[in-house]
C-alpha cells in the first residue's frame, strides 16, 4: 500500500520513507508520538485571546515591526487548498501618506492543538511583517522568535498527516 504524503512532500525522501513505513502497519501510528510528545492543547479559544498571544510573541520579537490590526480564527481557512495561516496587508491612501492595514488569520482547526503548534504558526505569520518571501532570511526570523521552528513545522505536518489518513483529531473538541 502506498501511503500519499501531501503535506511532506518537501522533506527528504528518507524522512517520507521512515514516516510510510509507521503508517503501513497502522495508519493511526502518528497519533501516539505526537501526543506523548504534546500531551495537552493550549487554552487560546476566542480570536480576542489570538490576538492577545500574537501581539505578545511581536512585541517580544518584532517591536519595531508594522502594528498587527487583527487576529483572528479563520473558518474559511482550508489546509489542504490554502496555508494553515494567511497574512494580508491591505494598503490604503490616507491623505498624502500610504497606511497599511495588517491581519493574520489561522485556520480553526487550530483552536485544538498543542500551543507549540499554534506558536509555530503565529511566529510564521509574524515573521511575514518583515519578510514577504519564504526566504533564508525568513526562516532565520522564525528561527529568532522560537528556536524550534522547523521540529515545530514537521510535527504539524505529521499531525495534518494525521489527520488526513486516520480523519481524527488528537487534542479533543472544543469545550
Amino acid at each position: 500500500m502506498h501511503v500519499d504524503l501531501t503535506y511532506l512532500g518537501a522533506y527528504p525522501p528518507s524522512l517520507q520513507e521512515q514516516v510510510r513505513g509507521m503508517l503501513r502497519e497502522d495508519r493511526r501510528a502518528l497519533a501516539p508520538v505526537l501526543q506523548r510528545r504534546y500531551p495537552q492543547a493550549h487554552g487560546v479559544r476566542t480570536d480576542k485571546a489570538l490576538y492577545h498571544y500574537a501581539i505578545d510573541i511581536k512585541n517580544r520579537h518584532l517591536r519595531n515591526a508594522d502594528a498587527v490590526n487583527k487576529v483572528v480564527f479563520d473558518s474559511k481557512i482550508h489546509v489542504v487548498r490554502h496555508a494553515l495561516g494567511l497574512h494580508t496587508s491591505i494598503s490604503r491612501v490616507q491623505g498624502s501618506r500610504l497606511a497599511a492595514k495588517h491581519e493574520i488569520r489561522i485556520a480553526a482547526m487550530f483552536k485544538q492543538v498543542p500551543d507549540e503548534f499554534l506558536r509555530m504558526i503565529v511566529v510564521h505569520e509574524l515573521a511575514h511583517l518583515r519578510e514577504k518571501q519564504h526566504n533564508k532570511a525568513f526562516y532565520q526570523l522564525c528561527e529568532h522568535m522560537e528556536p524550534r521552528y522547523h521540529q515545530l513545522e514537521l510535527d504539524v505536518r505529521l499531525y495534518l498527516t494525521h489527520m488526513e489518513l486516520a480523519g481524527e483529531r488528537l487534542w479533543g473538541t472544543e469545550p
